[in-house]
C-alpha cells in the first residue's frame, strides 16, 4: 500500500490512488503500467521561469502511428495471439486496433499504415470461416493498391496437411503483389506455435518501435506481463484433471465406442464457455512404442535430448514425441537416412505417397524400408511433439461449475493386418479409469458461440458433433433463455447409437429443446443423413432463418460440406433465389455471426 512517506504523493493523492488500485484487475494494472510508460516518454517538462528555452527536437508521439492487427481464426489460436500482441504493442505506447477479418471494413485498407496478419489455415488449405470474405476481396478486382502499407504475416498451420499454412502464404504473397512493403519475413508455425510466434512478434515489435521512434515497454511491465501469462494453463503448463466419470454411450451391439468423460476442474480456476474445446495431452500406446524401439534396434534406456531435456528413448517416445502420424515433411526427413530405392521412388510419386501415409505410422516405415543410417538422437530429431487433441466441451459451467465433460469417439481400424489405435481416444478408453488424471487445458473457440438469449438456434451435429450442443442446451436452460432450440442429430442405429438420448428427450418434454429431428442411417435400406431431414423440413428451416435464427454445424468436414450445400439449396428453393443470391444470403448470415461451424 502507498504511504505519504514512501511515495512522492501528498496525503489526498495517496488516499485516491489506494482506493483506485484496490479495484483494479491484474490486466488493468498491466495496461496502466504501459500507458504511464508511454506517456512519460513524450512528456514535456516546464523550463524554469526567465531561463532561455532550450532547443528541443521532439519525437513524434507513437500514437500518431496506427497498427492494424487482423486475425483469420477457426479454433481461436490466431485470435488469442493477435489480441496478446495487440495488448503488448498498446502497452508500448502504440495506437493499435485488433479485429477479426470478418468485422474489418475493407475500405479502411486505403488508410492503413502498419498491417499485421495472424492467419490460420483450415481444412485443405482453405481460409477459416471468418476470413473467407476478406480473402476473396484481397484477391479480387476491387482490392486497392497498398503501396502505403507496411505489413507482416504470421501463419499458423499443421504440417500433417499437404497445404501447410496456405492461407498465411496467400495473404503474404497477395499483400506484396498489391504493393505493400514487408516489415519482417513471414513465419510459418506448426502445432507448437508459441515460441516461433513470439520470435516473429519480437522482430515485428522492434521494427515498429524503430519506425515510430519510441522506446520499448519497461522491464517491470514486461516482467509483470510474463508473470501474468505464466498463470494460464497450456501445452507446456497443463492442468492435471481427475476423471470422475467414464461411460460408453453406445449400447451393446454397436460397432462404435463413444466415451462420455467427466473431469474435475476443482481449484483450477479454469473458465470456459459453451463452444470452447478441451485440449487433452495423450500418451502413446506402450506396445507400439516397444515394437518401434525393437524394430529400430535401439535400447529403450539410452538417453536422448528433446528440447534441452534428457530423457530415455522409451520415455521420449511414450510421452513426448509423435509416432502415429506420417506426414510429407516427416517422410522427407526420414529419406535423408536411407538409400532404399523403393522409399525414394515413393517420395517422388505424390499420389502414391499420399495413399501410403494415410492410416500408417512410423513402425510401418521402419519395418518396410529399414535399416536406416542413424542413431537414436538423429531419429528423435526427425520427430515433432505429440500435439494435444481437441474435444468440444459437452457441458456448461453454469450447470457443472467444477467440471468439464467431453465426448470422445474411440478410433480403431486395421491396415496391413495390424490394428491401429487413435492415440488419445484409446489412451482414454483403454488405459485410464475413474480416479486417474489427464493433462488438459482449455482452447477458446470464439467463432462458435451462443447468440443472445432471445435468438432461436438451429444445431446440426451428427455423431460426436452433438457434443457442444449438449453444452449449448445446458447453458440456455440454466440461463432461462427464451430463444427456441432445434437440433438435427444423426448416427447409425437408433437402438445403440442415440447419444445422450434421455437428456434430449427430457429437454424436448420440458420445452427447453423446441424441435428434435434425428437420422439413423443404417436403420433402413436407404441411408438417411441429417441433410435429408433438413430437406424434409425445408419450409420451416427457412422460416427460422427469416425470423433471425443462428445456425451451428459441428462435425467432420465431409458432413459439413454436404450440410452447407443443403442449406444453400433450401435458401434457393424456399426463398425463390438464384444460386448466387442463396450463396450471398448465407455469406450475410456468416457476417452476422448467424452461421458458425466447428469442423474437423
Amino acid at each position: 500500500m502507498l504511504e505519504v512517506i514512501n511515495s512522492p504523493f501528498n496525503e489526498k493523492q495517496v488516499q485516491q490512488l489506494n482506493e483506485l488500485l484496490a479495484t483494479l484487475t491484474p490486466q488493468q494494472k498491466i495496461w496502466l503500467t504501459g500507458y504511464l510508460t508511454a506517456t512519460i516518454n513524450i512528456a514535456v517538462v516546464d523550463a524554469p521561469k526567465n531561463a532561455a528555452a532550450p532547443s528541443v527536437v521532439q519525437s513524434p508521439s507513437p500514437k500518431e502511428k496506427h497498427v492494424t492487427i487482423l486475425y483469420a481464426s477457426q479454433t481461436g489460436n490466431a485470435q488469442k495471439l493477435a489480441e496478446q500482441f495487440g495488448n503488448q504493442l498498446q502497452q508500448s505506447g502504440l495506437n493499435v486496433s485488433v479485429s477479426s477479418m470478418s468485422d474489418y471494413k475493407t475500405n479502411a485498407l486505403k488508410k492503413a499504415q502498419y498491417l499485421l496478419i495472424v492467419a490460420s489455415t483450415h481444412g485443405e488449405g482453405e481460409p477459416p470461416d471468418n476470413a473467407i470474405a476478406f480473402h476473396s476481396f484481397l484477391h479480387g478486382k476491387r482490392a486497392p493498391k497498398l503501396d502505403h502499407v507496411k505489413f507482416a504475416v504470421l501463419a499458423l498451420g499443421d504440417s500433417s496437411y499437404e497445404f501447410f499454412c496456405q492461407t498465411g502464404k496467400e495473404f503474404d504473397l497477395q499483400l506484396e503483389k498489391l504493393g505493400a512493403e514487408r516489415l519482417v519475413e513471414r513465419v510459418d508455425c506448426d502445432l507448437d506455435y508459441q515460441e516461433p510466434a513470439e520470435k516473429w512478434f519480437a522482430a515485428v515489435k522492434e521494427k515498429l518501435l524503430e519506425e515510430t521512434l519510441t522506446t520499448p515497454a519497461s522491464n517491470q511491465e514486461a516482467a509483470v506481463s510474463k508473470a501474468q501469462e505464466g498463470k494460464e494453463y497450456s501445452r507446456k503448463n497443463p492442468f492435471h484433471a481427475e476423471i470422475i466419470e467414464k461411460i460408453n454411450l453406445n449400447a451393446t451391439g454397436s460397432n462404435k465406442e463413444t466415451i462420455h468423460l467427466e473431469l474435475s476442474l476443482e481449484d483450477s480456476g479454469i473458465i470456459f464457455e459453451p463452444g470452447d474445446c478441451l485440449a487433452i495431452i495423450p500418451v502413446n500406446n506402450q506396445n507400439l512404442v516397444d515394437s518401434l524401439i525393437s524394430a529400430l534396434g535401439f535400447e529403450p534406456n539410452e538417453t536422448v535430448d528433446v528440447d534441452g531435456a534428457t530423457l530415455s528413448l522409451k520415455e521420449a517416445l511414450l510421452n513426448t514425441l509423435e509416432i502415429t502420424l506420417l506426414t510429407k515433411p516427416l517422410m522427407k526427413k526420414l529419406a535423408e537416412f536411407t538409400n532404399n530405392e523403393k522409399f525414394h521412388a515413393l517420395m517422388v510419386d505424390s499420389e502414391a505417397l499420399k495413399q501410403y501415409i494415410e492410416g500408417r505410422d512410423l513402425l510401418d516405415v521402419v519395418e518396410q524400408f529399414g535399416p536406416f543410417q542413424w542413431d537414436a538422437q538423429a531419429f528423435v530429431n526427425c520427430l515433432r511433439k505429440i500435439p494435444a487433441r481437441l474435444y468440444s466441451i459437452s457441458s456448461s459451467q453454469l450447470a457443472y461449475p467444477d467440471e468439464a465433460h467431453v465426448t470422445i469417439g474411440v478410433v480403431r481400424y486395421e491396415v496391413d493386418g495390424r490394428e491401429r489405435l487413435g492415440v488419445c481416444s484409446t489412451y482414454i478408453a483403454d488405459q485410464l479409469e475413474v480416479g486417474d488424471c489427464v493433462q488438459v487445458y482449455v482452447q477458446k473457440n470464439p467463432n462458435f458461440k451462443l447468440p443472445d438469449d432471445e435468438t432461436p438456434i438451429i444445431m446440426i451435429g451428427p455423431g460426436t458433433g452433438v457434443a457442444p450442443f449438449r453444452a449449448f442446451i445446458q447453458e440456455r436452460e440454466e440461463r432461462g433463455a427464451s430463444g427456441e432450440n432445434w437440433l438435427f442429430f444423426g448416427e447409425q442405429h437408433f437402438m445403440t447409437d442415440f447419444l445422450y438420448q434421455k437428456e434430449w428427450l427430457n429437454w424436448l418434454k420440458n420445452g427447453v429443446l423446441t424441435k428434435l429431428d434425428v437420422a439413423f442411417s443404417r436403420d433402413q435400406e436407404e441411408k438417411v443423413y441429417v441433410q435429408h431431414k433438413m430437406l424434409k423440413k425445408a419450409k420451416e428451416f427457412y422460416e427460422w432463418l427469416e425470423k433471425g435464427a443462428a445456425v451451428y454445424i459441428c462435425g467432420d468436414k465431409g458432413m459439413a460440406k454436404d450440410v452447407q450445400e443443403t442449406i444453400i439449396q433450401i435458401i434457393q428453393e424456399q426463398g425463390n433465389k438464384s444460386r448466387e443470391e442463396a450463396e450471398a444470403y448465407l455469406e450475410e448470415l456468416r457476417k452476422q455471426k448467424r452461421y458458425q461451424r466447428d469442423v474437423y
